[in-house]
């Protein structure tokens, strides 16, 4: 009867697991709005710059990289929403309204921690990759040597990227 009590309380323990979906859920909305915001903070600049009533430096390199920047927010905010639906299917319970709709994406269905791992680690090195344009927006070429370097990382980015596109194909 003890052994009953003690397993019957340790199963219960896996709603611990709610605090990391909720507050998964809180973070990827703040991503969201954060992201929202500054694309919104991008078109009015832009705005201003072509009415003549604001001036940049180097207005275009500023707005695109404001732009990756908003895509890199929105891309962690995704990761956020995975791990959150990964983590409620995995501990909690399969998400029914999910299940109902017919044109719903299996992209949030999630069956093991394998599973959730490689979805999160996709996004992840999604993310990696806006970030590297990103600085390389920002980067000043200096010689031959230089652009030689910048051609070797846009090779490995494009044959990492071609890797990934293999994982779980067969």
């Amino acid at each position: 009867m003890l052994e009953k009590i003690f397993e019957s309380a340790l199963w219960q323990t896996r709603f611990m697991v709610m605090l990391a979906v909720v507050f998964g859920l809180v973070g990827a909305l703040i991503l969201f709005v954060i992201a929202s915001v500054d694309i919104i903070g991008s078109f009015t600049d832009t705005v201003a710059y072509y009415t003549g009533s604001a001036s940049f430096d180097d207005f275009h390199a500023l707005i695109l990289s404001s732009i990756i920047g908003a895509v890199d927010l929105y891309l962690i905010g995704v990761v956020m929403l995975l791990f959150s639906f990964g983590l409620y299917e995995l501990f909690i319970s399969e998400i029914d309204a999910a299940k109902e709709q017919e044109s719903s994406s299996k992209i949030l269905a999630i069956n093991s921690l394998d599973q959730l791992k490689d979805k999160i680690s996709k996004v992840i090195i999604m993310v990696l990759v806006v970030g590297f344009f990103q600085r390389v927006l920002h980067t000043d070429f200096n010689g031959a040597l230089d652009m030689l370097y910048f051609a070797l990382s846009i090779c490995a980015l494009a044959v990492g990227l071609y890797f990934l596109g293999k994982v779980g194909k067969k």
